[in-house]
C-alpha cells in the first residue's frame, strides 16, 4: 500500500501509543484472563488475541470502521451506525471502553479540525473508539483499507502491552508475539472489506465472559 505522505504521517500520530485515547488503561478483559492463569506465556497471550481479532472485537471494530469511513459525511447514517456499535458492546466495560477512547480521540484529534468527527459528537454524546478513527481518516482522505488495518495493529498491540505488564513477560515476547500476529491481521483486515453491518457478531465468548468477570476482580490495574 502506498499512502501519500500526509495521510501516512496522521494515520502514524493517530494510532500510535503516545496519542492520548487513554488506550494503556484497559486491557480488554486481558488482566482476568491473566488473574485466571489462562494467558500466562507467550503462546496463550498470542492465541488469546488471535481469536479476538479473528472472532471478536478485533473484526467488528474493523467493520465498524469501515462503514462510519464511507459515511464520513453522512451525520445520519453516522449516527445510526454509533446507536450500533454501542448497542453491540457485551458488557458495561466494554461500552466504556470504546466510549472513552473515541471521546479521547475526537478531544486529541482537534489540531486536525475534525468538523464531522465533532458534529457527530455533538449529535450522539458517545462515540465509538473504531468510529472515530473511521469518520476522521474518511474526512482526511485516509485509504479505508489502510485505516482498518492501522486499527487492528493498534489493537493487537495495546491487547500485548497489557499483558506485557501483567503476567509479566518481557518486551521481546511481546514483539515476538506481535509479529505472529500480522497474519491474522492481515486476514482479518481483508475479510471484513465486503462485510456488513449485518455481519457484525462474535463467537470469541471467553473474551466477552472476561470483560464481564473482570467488573467485580478484586483486584485491578487497568479499567476493563
Amino acid at each position: 500500500m502506498n499512502l501519500a505522505a500526509p495521510a501516512l504521517l496522521r494515520l502514524l500520530a493517530w494510532l500510535s501509543p503516545a496519542f492520548p485515547t487513554g488506550g494503556y488503561a484497559w486491557s480488554h478483559g486481558v488482566e482476568w484472563a491473566v488473574d485466571r492463569a489462562e494467558i500466562r506465556d507467550g503462546a496463550t497471550l498470542r492465541c488469546w488475541v488471535a481469536g479476538i481479532l479473528r472472532h471478536g472485537s478485533g473484526r467488528n471494530d474493523a467493520i465498524l470502521l469501515r462503514h462510519a469511513h464511507r459515511a464520513a459525511n453522512d451525520l445520519a447514517a453516522l449516527a445510526n451506525i454509533t446507536e450500533l456499535a454501542l448497542a453491540a458492546q457485551p458488557s458495561r466495560e466494554r461500552r466504556a471502553e470504546t466510549v472513552g477512547q473515541g471521546n479521547a480521540f475526537l478531544a486529541a484529534a482537534s489540531a486536525w479540525q475534525p468538523t464531522g468527527l465533532r458534529a457527530l459528537g455533538d449529535k450522539v454524546g458517545d462515540i465509538p473508539y473504531p468510529v472515530a478513527v473511521g469518520v476522521l481518516a474518511g474526512a482526511q482522505g485516509i485509504a479505508e483499507d489502510d485505516a482498518a488495518l492501522g486499527l487492528l495493529q493498534a489493537f493487537a498491540a495495546n491487547l500485548i502491552s497489557a499483558a506485557v505488564r501483567l503476567v509479566p513477560l518481557g518486551q521481546s515476547t511481546g514483539l515476538a508475539v506481535l509479529a505472529a500476529l500480522e497474519a491474522d491481521i492481515l486476514a482479518v483486515a481483508r475479510e471484513t472489506t465486503q462485510k456488513t453491518l449485518d455481519d457484525l457478531g462474535g463467537a470469541c465468548f471467553r473474551s466477552d465472559i472476561a470483560a464481564m468477570r473482570h467488573e467485580t476482580q478484586y483486584t485491578r490495574l487497568f479499567r476493563s
